[in-house]
């Protein structure tokens, strides 16, 4: 199995405060623990020196995760320092937004690390985004989830949508792998 590349950056989609609280939406599945994984990949990602970049969903005025909001804003607990960019979208594809396209150009990126949320539609969506425009992806397989449906749990769908990635040209590492240099 080949490495990630080094120069890769960790890109963190929705993971703000409105997903992980409860407070107005189900909050993710296991979100304690999901935040204590990507905690752990930003701190190794900083170490290496790795560009990191949040993503953030601008849902439309009345949606809890509206700008201004108080489920809105990236979640704290992920420590984002000034120099980690944040780029909104209103829809699921991170790479709606060109000036994320354009930071990962001007990185000379040719690969990419998705954590974040949710599995079954930002990260389904974002990988699809990342494809067309040509980048390899690596999915943290434990570093992404999603909320329970009326007629799947949260764990299913993530297992489900962790061998679509798969099946889509995406590399599938856990977070010990990852960190452990896989």
């Amino acid at each position: 199995m080949n490495t990630v590349s080094s120069t890769a950056p960790i890109l963190v989609v929705d993971l703000q405060t409105g997903m992980l609280d409860g407070i107005a939406e189900p909050a993710l599945r296991d979100a304690e623990a999901l935040v204590a994984r990507v905690c752990d990949i930003l701190s190794w990602a900083r170490e290496q020196g790795r560009p990191i970049a949040f993503i953030r969903h601008d849902g439309p005025a009345g949606d809890p995760l509206a700008p201004g909001q108080p489920g809105w804003p990236v979640s704290p607990a992920l420590g984002q320092r000034e120099e980690e960019p944040t780029f909104g979208k209103t829809i699921g594809d991170a790479f709606s937004n060109p000036d994320l396209a354009d930071w990962l150009r001007r990185l000379d990126a040719g690969e990419i690390v998705l954590v974040g949320a949710q599995t079954n539609f930002c990260i389904a969506a974002t990988l699809s985004g990342a494809l067309a425009a040509g980048l390899k992806v690596t999915i943290v397989s434990d570093g992404h989830s999603t909320v329970d449906l009326p007629d799947k749990s949260a764990e299913q769908i993530i297992l489900r949508y962790n061998a679509q990635f798969a099946e889509a040209g995406a590399r599938l590492v856990t977070t010990a792998q990852l960190l452990a240099g896989s």
